[in-house]
């Protein structure tokens, strides 16, 4: 799946380095569900067990992200596809480098795009964590709606944070689109 500036692609073992060295970085997994530093070992397993699932299938795939004019991973977009395949959930994570320059804006709204148009799904939704604000805005900025504010609802790293909840329905979709 490509963008003007992207190719969105299945993890190789030649993307585990750079995996590692961008998961390590406890800015970038300060709001993941992760610990840095993440160890060689363990992004090499990680890029095998991406690599080996298929895109269609329920539950979590994860999509590596890569610029067109310069191969090399610069982050990672998940998907979540629901058993009954009409409804995904979205995540994403982009190396510090990468970030702030409009890189995973396009990658997420080509995956919406994807799944909403193409895919023909129902709904796509996305949380984030309540003090990752970058990731709220941007989420917003591809057409998804709050949809809710869980207060101090998980626990991760050794205390409670709060949850914001998104959706988009492929109505809503559609119609932001024939507006444009």
């Amino acid at each position: 799946m490509e963008t003007a500036r992207l190719v969105l692609r299945k993890f190789t073992p030649g993307d585990a380095s750079a995996l590692a060295a961008y998961r390590s970085d406890p800015e970038v997994s300060r709001y993941q569900s992760w610990e840095a530093p993440v160890l060689m070992e363990e992004a090499e397993r990680l890029a095998a067990t991406f690599s080996s699932g298929d895109p269609r299938d329920p539950g979590w795939f994860q999509y590596a992200v890569e610029r067109r004019d310069a191969p090399g991973l610069i982050g990672d977009l998940g998907v979540c596809r629901s058993e009954d395949g009409r409804q995904a959930e979205l995540g994403f994570t982009f190396a510090p480098e990468f970030q702030g320059q409009g890189y995973a804006t396009e990658a997420v709204a080509r995956m919406v795009e994807f799944l909403l148009l193409d895919e023909g799904l129902h709904r796509v939704s996305a949380e984030c964590d309540g003090r990752n604000v970058r990731s709220a805005r941007l989420l917003e900025r591809v057409g998804f709606r709050r949809e809710g504010h869980l207060v101090q609802s998980t626990w991760i790293k050794g205390e409670w944070t709060d949850d914001i909840l998104f959706g988009l329905l492929a109505s809503e979709y559609r119609a932001a689109q024939a507006g444009r």
